[in-house]
């Protein structure tokens, strides 16, 4: 029998992209990239723990806000803050399963590029978003940085919360993801990560008010 999709070599393993059998060669060259791989198939998890993380000074620079310092000290100070906002993510990726690496990253992306024209100059100029999806998880993280403003206010009276610390919370998951993810176009590493770190019966309250150790959940990258 011959691989389904190349139709050329000898089909050795099943494929549940296509339903079919293919070859190894086609499975490791369109994996993520033509193919639109469940999470759970045994070559994508196998894959995945021989596959180095992408070195971030490989990646697009501008893209990763260099120009927005991050130290340890504002991660462990924010934890709750990030874990708050990785679970939004996390929501809308649920709530959404076509839903790619890529569009949470652009979502990030675009809140990020708002947030940092707001921070520098004071005005709110919304970056546009391509898509419905890129749109929704955006809106949720939105919802999650108010929802923290009104924690905040309801229980000392004030929020101390500054826009310039969203958008170092904002900067350190958008590198994050970018550390994660493949690349490839159908990858969904990051948004399994994510599934990983939130089971889907977790609520939003418990994400943000377990307290859980410094670093037992997020991953500087």
């Amino acid at each position: 029998m011959s691989c389904t999709l190349c139709e050329k070599r000898k089909e050795k393993r099943f494929c549940p992209a296509v339903h079919g059998r293919i070859c190894p060669q086609c499975c490791g060259e369109q994996r993520e990239v033509v193919l639109d791989c469940p999470s759970d198939c045994v070559y994508l998890l196998q894959a995945r723990e021989h596959e180095k993380p992408r070195p971030l000074q490989d990646l697009d620079q501008a893209a990763l806000f260099l120009q927005v310092e991050i130290g340890d000290q504002f991660v462990y100070q924010h934890e709750h803050l990030i874990m708050g906002l990785s679970y939004a993510l996390a929501k809308s990726a649920r709530a959404d399963r076509t839903l790619f690496d890529r569009d949470l990253i652009a979502a990030l992306g675009s809140l990020t590029k708002t947030q940092e024209t707001l921070v520098n100059s004071g005005l709110h100029y919304e970056t546009p978003i391509a898509t419905a999806g890129q749109q929704a998880a955006a809106a949720e993280v939105q919802k999650m940085v108010k929802e923290y403003r009104e924690a905040e206010q309801k229980h000392m009276g004030y929020s101390r919360l500054k826009e310039s610390e969203v958008l170092q919370a904002l900067v350190f998951l958008l590198r994050m993801a970018h550390g994660r993810t493949s690349g490839r176009p159908k990858s969904r590493a990051f948004v399994d990560f994510l599934f990983t770190q939130f089971p889907e019966k977790q609520s939003a309250i418990s994400a943000l008010a377990t307290p859980e150790p410094a670093g037992s959940r997020i991953v500087v990258p």
